[in-house]
């Protein structure tokens, strides 16, 4: 992918209107301390959740050793000099479109005092530059760490959400540390939680085989794990490579439906691809057949596709997130433009990078249909999952950051085709989005409001219906027909929250718009978590099984209170 002209129109405009600005001297002490506060806890070292900052300036995008950059930050060709460097520390996302940079660095000052700092930075200063000790934890909510234990209830009233920018945009980014050994995991009453494995590398979705296998998208490693279980669930007794090499693996499904699937089902980044499959494999027993080429233009940004089959077999339904924060950057389109690109598209639909991005599609099995949208505006779906009593499709979304912390709420959600759930225009129905303030009046009114809003910057990710009758751990009927969300945690929030399996209350499918937290102690203190929960899946016997990429370790609940 070419850099677009536009961009680099943008660039060079950038790049020559920061060079003529009279600047005054730099102070390197000052400098250091904006690093130490709003850089090391992700750039000290290569391997963090940001590249090294060691001798950035001078050199180009993207060429730092041990980091995945977006292909938008690849394909830029930037040398940071000061002046790029400004341009991108004033606006990462309107600087360069679709990088994962979401926190500015809004006043000159402070980014003329960093950069010159930077200038400075070797492998070996960084080394010793640690962040500094992070300021006092933010006053306890009912919404962080602190407050949750099973059984606690949770309603969002989006008629009072607060307003925009209530509190500042903070970077509050969790340390994983090793389990202690006194962690204690918490479930309701008459529940009972064993380890079933560890030492695996990121565990994230997870599904199971009719058969009982359990399969795992080691998604950083490219790969799909396969465990199989001992009679008693006590442990794998077989751990396997069902395949390797592949490219960012999140979704897997098994079609047709039933006891005897034919075929594994695996999103990548941008493809859907499925193997041959029988009962029992733990290696792909053929190569891989792909059903959908291309899902987007583009492959930067949210990564994580999911998808699940219609109850009748007929439809594949897959998520794709979007590019971007809020669709910064976004060229402009004239309304006729809009008017027209909807037609194809759907209302409230993205283009350019963002084409066919923020959306649930569908296509058939056998991928001989175009993929044609199914809904608009779900900023990055993750999970996916069809209830297997009424046949709705549900997801559940990560939504955008930056707008304080309690905006905006993450959701689970029934996705109806052809409805517009309001990004980036929108949130929550009719809360416009103030960095498009006036640029879409005509969708005033048209978002639909999630079945389910949760705690804004919570993560949600992985989703799975509990309906299992029988079995020796099976729950109790009360918890049929509920949903299970998996909550990855929060970065952007001043109080730490999420890091935890919560129930979602629906009756006869209805949803209550309730959810309650279930499975709680992720969480060491206000800096430190072990545990990120990022997969739920209900294996034949009735336990709930859930894997969390920390520690790379997985989880069974069972209940025996009867």
């Amino acid at each position: 992918m070419r850099t677009s002209f536009a961009l680099l129109s943008l660039l060079t405009s950038l790049a020559v209107s920061h060079a003529a600005e009279p600047t005054a001297a730099a102070d390197l002490e000052r400098g250091k301390t904006l690093y130490q506060q709003s850089c090391a806890l992700c750039h000290a070292a290569a391997g963090g959740q940001g590249p090294t900052l060691a001798g950035i300036v001078g050199r180009t995008a993207g060429t730092a050793l041990n980091f995945g950059y977006t292909r938008a930050l690849l394909d830029s060709r930037l040398v940071w000099n000061a002046a790029n460097l400004d341009g991108y520390l004033a606006s990462p996302a309107t600087f360069v479109p679709g990088t994962n940079m979401v926190i500015p660095v809004p006043a000159p000052a402070d980014r003329r005092d960093l950069i010159a700092f930077l200038g400075t930075l070797t492998v070996s200063t960084v080394a010793t530059l640690g962040p500094v000790a992070p300021p006092p934890e933010a006053a306890s909510d009912a919404n962080d760490w602190r407050q949750v234990k099973p059984g606690t209830k949770h309603a969002l009233n989006v008629a009072k959400l607060p307003a925009p920018f209530a509190t500042p945009a903070t970077r509050n980014n969790s340390t994983v540390v090793a389990r202690p050994a006194d962690a204690q995991l918490s479930v309701p009453a008459g529940f009972k939680i064993q380890l079933f494995t560890e030492g695996l590398t990121g565990p994230r979705l997870i599904r199971f085989a009719p058969n009982g296998d359990l399969f795992i998208a080691e998604t950083r490693s490219n790969r799909i794990r396969v465990l199989r279980a001992a009679a008693d669930w006590s442990a794998p007794t077989a751990n396997e490579l069902f395949v390797d090499g592949i490219d960012r693996p999140f979704g897997i499904a098994f079609h047709p439906a039933g006891n005897d699937p034919q075929w594994v089902y695996v999103a990548n980044n941008n493809q859907v691809i499925r193997y041959p499959y029988r009962a029992g494999d733990l290696k792909a027993r053929g190569p891989a057949e792909i059903i959908v080429p291309k899902l987007s233009e583009t492959v930067n940004g949210h990564s994580t596709r999911d998808l699940a089959f219609s109850n009748d077999g007929r439809h594949l339904y897959i998520t794709i997130g979007s590019a971007s924060n809020f669709a910064e950057g976004l060229p402009v389109k004239s309304p006729a433009e809009i008017a027209q690109w909807e037609k194809e598209h759907g209302l409230g639909a993205t283009w350019d990078f963002e084409a066919r991005r923020a959306n649930v599609v569908v296509t058939d099995p056998e991928g001989r249909q175009p993929i044609r949208i199914f809904a608009t505006g779900i900023r990055n779906p993750v999970g996916l999952a069809v209830n297997p009593i009424t046949g709705d499709l549900w997801t559940s979304t990560n939504e955008r950051d930056g707008l304080g912390d309690d905006l905006v709420p993450d959701y689970v959600t029934r996705v109806k085709e052809g409805h517009f759930y309001g990004w980036p225009w929108y949130y929550m129905g009719n809360h416009e989005e103030p960095r498009h303030k006036g640029v879409r009046p005509d969708l005033a009114g048209k978002a639909t409001v999630p079945d389910v809003p949760i705690q804004a910057h919570s993560a949600a990710l992985q989703i799975a219906f509990y309906n299992a009758t029988s079995g020796a751990s099976v729950f109790p009927a009360e918890y049929r027909g509920d949903l299970f969300v998996a909550l990855h945690g929060s970065w952007n929030r001043a109080s730490r929250t999420g890091y935890k399996i919560v129930r979602a209350r629906l009756k006869n499918g209805i949803p209550s718009g309730e959810y309650e937290d279930f499975m709680t102690g992720f969480v060491v203190d206000g800096r430190n978590v072990w545990g990120r929960p990022v997969g739920v899946a209900v294996a034949p016997d009735g336990a709930l099984i859930v894997s969390e990429d920390g520690n790379g370790s997985i989880w069974r609940v069972t209940y025996s209170g009867r």
